[in-house]
């Protein structure tokens, strides 16, 4: 085996030293360096237009092994100023091939090589696996995030899904999904209605107790009559015509509104109001005297006749052309509030509510009365001895009307519902 070809076992940190010792580089390597540097620097002023140049070039420590790039691009680019001889006749090759030869002198290059590889391994490298380190923390903390995120969106989906299903909607369209479905409301209202008079027995009970045959009106109202207007509650007889205030829902985006300036009248001038002449005294067309007849009225009819004209009170209201309209509020329209039907009033809903409530907490009292130990003695302190034909399993039956009339209008779609349609927004 060649003895150039035994490898050789060198430690970093001295490479330079043994490059020095073994006499391949000079001890003022570092002083040739700095003229090489200054010629880099003025052969850079006058460079051609090449795209490999420009990434060579960018941002980067110019060294011996770039300058064997700049020369085997220089070959192509200057290709034209090649003589017979082999040899370039363009500055700018001249002047880089003399910075190589001044590389090559001494070995300089190799000297250079050892300082950038001692500055790699003891800087760069420590520094890349630093930055890969974090590098890789920062990746397993962002698939940690994913993940959670990923979770979350499960989480939030399936509540948006559930509200959705509350709702009875599916979610595609949500803004024209609910403008269609509060156009189901009334009807969805009327439906629950129609289990309000299963509770006549407890409001005539509760009436009973409190010697109030006109107790909870509302409640007694939709029992008797059903989901009526507003306006029938108040005055006891249905409207003719219903003009409920109109729900105005925007579907889409509406046309800004003009922010222009002021009214234009059309006159540029601002001055003074031309009456049509001076601004002198006013002329009443002379200084004649002006002379006032006086004489006696004249009333269209001979004065022996006036006084034997009597009045005919014989005629017919049909022929005099008068219409008397009938008094209070019959064929009155229903306008505003009074449209709205019983539950769909935000005011008689929660009065509706809160007199279910009340009759729901009477029941309960009243069936905790009954299934006490001590019923004698507590039902001797109460009006309801008087009663005694309602019994636990009809109070109880009573009981369950209530919680289905109140758990149907205190359900989530209709709150979610009614909350869109009388929403100021």
């Amino acid at each position: 085996m060649n003895e150039a070809e035994i490898p050789i076992d060198i430690h970093a940190g001295k490479l330079q030293d043994w490059l020095v010792s073994r006499r391949i580089v000079a001890k003022t390597w570092h002083q040739n360096v700095r003229e090489v540097r200054s010629k880099i620097s003025s052969a850079l002023t006058d460079m051609p237009a090449h795209d490999g140049l420009v990434q060579l070039l960018m941002g980067a420590h110019i060294n011996y092994f770039h300058c064997q790039q700049i020369i085997d691009i220089l070959k192509t680019t200057e290709a034209e100023s090649k003589n017979v001889f082999g040899r370039y006749g363009s500055q700018r090759m001249k002047d880089w091939q003399e910075i190589l030869r001044l590389y090559e002198r001494d070995s300089l290059y190799l000297a250079e090589a050892a300082q950038i590889l001692v500055r790699n391994i003891n800087f760069e490298v420590p520094g890349i696996r630093k930055q890969i380190k974090n590098f890789e923390q920062l990746a397993e903390e962002a698939d940690k995030k994913i993940v959670d995120l990923q979770r979350s969106e499960t989480v939030v989906m399936a509540e948006y899904q559930t509200l959705c299903k509350q709702l009875g909607i599916a979610g595609d369209n949500v803004r024209q999904e609910l403008v269609k479905k509060v156009g189901e409301l009334p009807e969805m209202l009327n439906k629950i209605a129609a289990s309000v008079p299963a509770l006549k027995k407890a409001i005539e009970l509760y009436g009973a107790f409190l010697s109030n045959a006109g107790c909870l009106p509302v409640l007694r109202h939709v029992a008797t009559t059903g989901n009526t207007t507003v306006y029938e509650f108040l005055y006891s007889e249905p409207p003719l015509s219903i003009e409920e205030p109109p729900v105005k829902f925007q579907t889409d985006e509406e046309p800004a509104e003009d922010t222009a300036g002021g009214i234009d009248f059309g006159d540029e001038n601002a001055g003074a109001i031309d009456f049509g002449g001076d601004a002198g005294t006013i002329d009443f067309g002379g200084a004649e005297e002006v002379n006032l007849e006086v004489g006696d009225i004249d009333w269209g009819a001979p004065a022996d006749e006036a006084g034997g004209a009597e009045i005919d009170f014989s005629i017919s209201l049909e022929e005099s052309g008068i219409v008397v309209e009938s008094d209070g509020n019959a064929g009155g329209v229903a306008r505003g509030e009074e449209a709205y039907c019983m539950f769909d009033s935000p005011e008689y809903r929660e009065k509706f509510i809160n007199e279910l409530l009340e009759l729901e907490a009477f029941l309960r009292m009243r069936l905790y009365e009954l299934s006490t130990a001590d019923k004698v003695q507590i039902l001797s302190l109460t009006m309801m001895d008087n009663f005694p034909d309602h019994d636990a399993k009809s109070l109880t039956e009573m009981l369950s009307h209530v919680d289905v009339v109140y758990s149907n209008l205190s359900s989530a779609q209709i709150q979610h519902l009614h909350q869109i349609k009388h929403s100021p927004k």
